[in-house]
């Protein structure tokens, strides 16, 4: 995996940043400059990212949640009220800028998977996960063995059936995390990771860590040995059966899964096999 630097990649096609919402961040005089930021699009007004959001209710929690938080050895972006005090202005919210790039760094984000769930532990469980039905937590509910749905069996199905029968019950209690930190973290020139916002799911916090490790080995390039490292992490053959269940019942449902794309699933499918 290439490092991507988010200063110089342009940003996709798109709706460009409207007057309105730089003038409501406080950027209006400032010429933005399109960025791609985990792939993504937004804009670079000085010292403020802007950046469309998918969906203003986790935006508005995730600005929330990182106004004044700390988590030690983690740079996380303030974010920015509008003028009028909102976090979400038309679907738009903002952050102070964090310089860095995405490594392979897999380890790495492991480790800032374990100092921020470490912090989040506290946190209460956001009423927006009440009743949410999206792709993500369809997947994760029918990986803890919470719901069943019908898996297109060239896509992944078969073998999430296959897998799904070693799954046993776990003990590890469910706290905020963040389940989708692959590519998500930025590091600059001296290492330090850089987190821009929070997406919340109500899970243990080693599963988050092993999703992580599943992408990695996936569709990252990271070597076999990364399983073993976090193999301390408790339940962790559990958890990691559950990640790799989580992306393939996402990936049999997304509409751009392929036999191509699967191939890396199949992978981590066989390395954690060996550890049930």
């Amino acid at each position: 995996m290439t490092a991507v630097p988010v200063r110089q990649q342009a940003a996709s096609a798109g709706t460009a940043l409207p007057p309105h919402v730089r003038t409501a961040f406080g950027v209006g005089d400032v010429e933005p400059r399109p960025v791609v930021w985990a792939g993504r699009r937004a804009w670079h007004c000085g010292d403020v990212l802007v950046r469309p959001v998918p969906d203003n209710a986790v935006a508005a929690w995730s600005a929330r949640v990182l106004d004044g938080f700390e988590v030690e050895g983690l740079r996380l972006a303030r974010p920015v009220r509008s003028s009028d005090g909102r976090w979400v202005v038309a679907g738009w919210t903002a952050c102070r800028f964090l310089d860095g790039t995405i490594e392979p760094r897999y380890d790495a984000v492991v480790e800032v998977a374990t100092r921020l769930h470490a912090a989040t532990a506290a946190l209460p469980r956001p009423r927006l996960l009440d009743d949410r039905d999206d792709l993500l937590t369809r997947s994760a509910s029918a990986a803890f063995g919470e719901r069943r749905l019908v898996l297109d069996p060239a896509k992944g199905g078969e073998l999430y059936a296959t897998l799904a029968t070693h799954r046993t019950p776990v003990r590890s209690e469910p706290q905020v995390v963040h389940p989708e930190l692959f590519g998500a973290v930025l590091f600059d020139a001296d290492g330090m990771p850089a987190l821009i916002e929070m997406v919340p799911c109500w899970r243990p916090k080693e599963w988050a860590a092993a999703v992580v490790v599943v992408d990695a080995l996936a569709w990252g390039g990271a070597d076999d040995g990364l399983l073993q490292r976090w193999a301390h992490l408790p339940e962790w053959p559990q958890m990691m059966l559950r990640a790799v269940l989580h992306r393939l019942a996402l990936h049999a449902q997304h509409p751009e899964g392929s036999t191509r794309t699967l191939a890396g699933l199949e992978r981590v499918a066989r390395l954690v096999a060996v550890l049930l």
